[in-house]
């Protein structure tokens, strides 16, 4: 090796030496920058908490959810009820149109073949007009000639029951006796301050009856003549995308609303003949008016039947004692057997299947809600919700539900 090469070699090295004394000089200035560390001994670590979600068990936030949406549910059905309540006057005479729509529209359908539909339509709706006051007129008549002797029964019934009372297991005398019937008096008398009142509600009540007569009568013309269209006008207030489930279940209620009162009205018609019958073999006083009490309450499931046959055992005991009575009894209890073993279930079916406990509760709720006229129109309502949550659940239908179902045509009119 030269001496070149050498001082080469020492040059390089001096220079190495020189930085690697700067990297060590650089490194204590940044030692020296730093903060002292801390004397663990005397200062505690500081301890950070975490807060943790609580968590909910998985029942209680099902429960939650469902106990929110049935609140608005519930909510939302009893602002229904309260608006159908506050316009009663309107919603219960559309109610009865529905059902006098749903029992003559079959016949209305079958004239609107050989005549116009209007012409039909208002045929059918005088007929039946025609036929509820010639009924409620036979009835006044027979109740107008028969009541003095049904007074006179009255009175000879009370006078049994007044001497039942002396001879009887009570032994009451004659003062006792005297007491209650003037107590009964005082008590029928005390309300005499409130007959301006009682005959201003009742001046009311015949203006709303009146009224909701008309609404009646004029509905159920429209109802025949432009069901359908009126149908679909309201259908076509909702979404375009549910107006289809919406008319399918439409009319798979309008098909058991028709089945149940149809149904129903020959049930009734059975029941008031059969009863009335009766009470004529067993010459019981008022016999046509029975019946049509009969066929009336028959529009009432379960209630109706009771009450009717009750009001016809106590005019037959008035009439003619207690052994009349309990042959009466026994021609409603055989002729409600009838009804609910044979004409129901053949007449029925499985169109408008509901439980005895639903038809129940339907009836007190409507009487709750709209009183008789809620009990009326509670198991048809039920009847018709029933056949459309089963359509809109996807059940099959019964074999004669899948035929096509129709309302009330309407011919077009000319353009």
């Amino acid at each position: 090796m030269s001496d070149d090469d050498g001082g080469a070699v020492d040059r390089l090295r001096s220079r190495a030496r020189r930085d690697a004394v700067g990297v060590d000089d650089d490194q204590s200035a940044v030692a020296d920058s730093l903060p002292a560390p801390a004397d663990t001994a005397t200062t505690p670590p500081q301890q950070v908490t975490v807060a943790r979600p609580v968590a909910i068990p998985r029942g209680v936030a099902i429960a939650t959810s469902w106990a929110w949406r049935l609140l608005l549910v519930a909510a939302a059905a009893g602002l229904l009820l309260w608006l159908l309540r506050f316009f009663s006057e309107v919603t219960i005479p559309l109610a009865i149109a529905v059902l006098l729509t749903a029992l003559a529209s079959p016949l209305v359908d079958l004239l609107d073949r050989v005549m116009p539909r209007g012409l039909a339509t208002a045929l059918v709706v005088i007929g039946g007009m025609a036929a509820i006051f010639g009924i409620l007129a036979l009835v006044g008549s027979q109740v107008a000639t028969q009541f003095g002797d049904l007074r006179e029964d009255v009175t000879e019934g009370l006078r049994q029951i007044q001497d039942w009372l002396k001879t009887g297991p009570l032994h009451l005398s004659d003062d006792a006796i005297d007491d209650m019937i003037q107590r009964g008096r005082d008590a029928l008398s005390s309300g005499n301050g409130e007959v301006v009142t009682r005959v201003t509600e009742v001046g009311t009540t015949a203006t709303r009856v009146a009224a909701g007569f008309f609404i009646v009568l004029f509905s159920t013309y429209f109802f025949l003549y432009e069901g359908n269209r009126i149908w679909g006008y309201l259908v076509g207030l909702f979404p375009r995308a549910s107006r289809v489930q919406l008319d399918a279940s439409g009319r798979v209620a309008w098909v058991s609303l028709t089945a149940f009162v149809r149904a129903t009205m020959l049930v009734a018609l059975t029941d008031a003949v059969g009863i009335a019958l009766g009470a004529l073999l067993l010459d019981v006083p008022l016999a046509l008016a029975i019946g049509a009490i009969v066929f009336l309450s028959s529009f009432v499931p379960l209630v109706g039947a009771l009450l009717s046959g009750a009001v016809a055992v106590l005019v037959a005991l008035v009439a003619h004692g207690p052994y009349v009575a309990l042959a009466m009894l026994g021609v409603v209890v055989l002729v409600q057997q009838i009804e609910a073993h044979v004409l129901q279930p053949f007449l029925l079916g499985r169109l408008v299947s509901l439980h005895p406990l639903a038809v129940i509760v339907g009836i007190a709720a409507g009487i709750i809600v709209g009183g008789i006229v809620g009990a009326l129109i509670a198991v048809p309502l039920l009847a018709c919700g029933n056949a459309a949550v089963k359509h809109l659940a996807g059940e099959p239908p019964p074999p004669f539900e899948r035929r096509p179902v129709r309302l009330p045509r309407t011919r077009p009119r000319p353009t």
